[in-house]
């Protein structure tokens, strides 16, 4: 028995079969790479930059989230408030309304009531006067203002108009036509409110008009209302009048601060 037949190996000058090439080498580093951590082509990944709220500290995020929630509360009660006020009569009306009515005058009061709109049928113009002591002593009593034509001028034209132009002398007028009866005596608690929101107003105006010219002082105010009623259309049977009709208020005494503001 020779050394092939005890296994030891192929005889001597046989040729060893050749299987299919395997880069051993190759296979070792490739694995050994996939292994190692970060071994990888180009430059590591650098995570993006926090932005926004959560760049901020814990510390921070945290008053965010409070000043976020105060501010969603507050929109919800206005809007709630709101949607009260203009809502018809209801069990939360009847119980809350003294609240409800304290909260929307007489910033946000609104003239208009869900599902019965009610379109204004006439022209209401508010008006003013005042009496001035001018700069040498004399008194004088100015003509009337028309400030609800003033208003139409500043927003005939203009795309945008402020709520202050639309809104602030007509619901100031109806706030005060709303809590007096015809003979001008208050009727509710909002009366004296109404009065000095008017007053407050239309003296503003005269201020910025300069009413009462160079030194002068605007001791009295007096308000009316001019209303003409709408004309009816063309191909309408309605005959309405187009005679105007005045509300003249009583004269309102300044008091001494308003008084001494008007002076220049």
């Amino acid at each position: 028995m020779n050394a092939y037949d005890g296994g030891a190996g192929p005889p001597r000058g046989a040729e060893v079969p050749q299987g299919p090439e395997t880069p051993v080498a190759e296979s070792v580093d490739a694995a050994e790479s996939a292994q190692a951590p970060g071994a990888q082509d180009g430059p590591p990944a650098v995570p993006d930059p926090r932005s926004g709220v959560a760049a901020l500290s814990p510390r921070y995020q945290v008053v965010a989230a409070l000043a976020l929630a105060v501010v969603a509360v507050a929109v919800c009660v206005h809007v709630g408030m709101v949607f009260l006020h203009v809502a018809p009569s209801n069990t939360v009306t009847k119980t809350h309304g003294e609240a409800i009515d304290e909260y929307i005058y007489p910033e946000f009061e609104q003239n208009w009531k869900l599902f019965a709109p009610n379109p204004l049928q006439q022209n209401i113009a508010v008006q003013v006067r005042a009496d001035v002591r001018t700069a040498d002593g004399a008194a004088r009593t100015t003509g009337w203002f028309d400030l609800s034509a003033q208003d139409g001028r500043n927003i005939d034209g203009n795309l945008v108009p402020s709520h202050t132009q639309q809104n602030q002398l007509r619901r100031a007028w109806d706030f005060y036509v709303g809590s007096h009866d015809s003979e001008d005596r208050s009727a509710g608690p909002r009366g004296p409110l109404a009065e000095t929101y008017l007053r407050n107003i239309v003296v503003l105006r005269l201020e910025r008009g300069d009413a009462a010219g160079r030194g002068g002082v605007i001791e009295r105010v007096q308000v009316r209302s001019r209303t003409t009623n709408v004309p009816a259309p063309e191909w309408g049977t309605d005959k309405v009048t187009s005679k105007p009709v005045y509300r003249v208020l009583p004269w309102w005494a300044l008091p001494a601060g308003e008084t001494e503001g008007g002076a220049r």
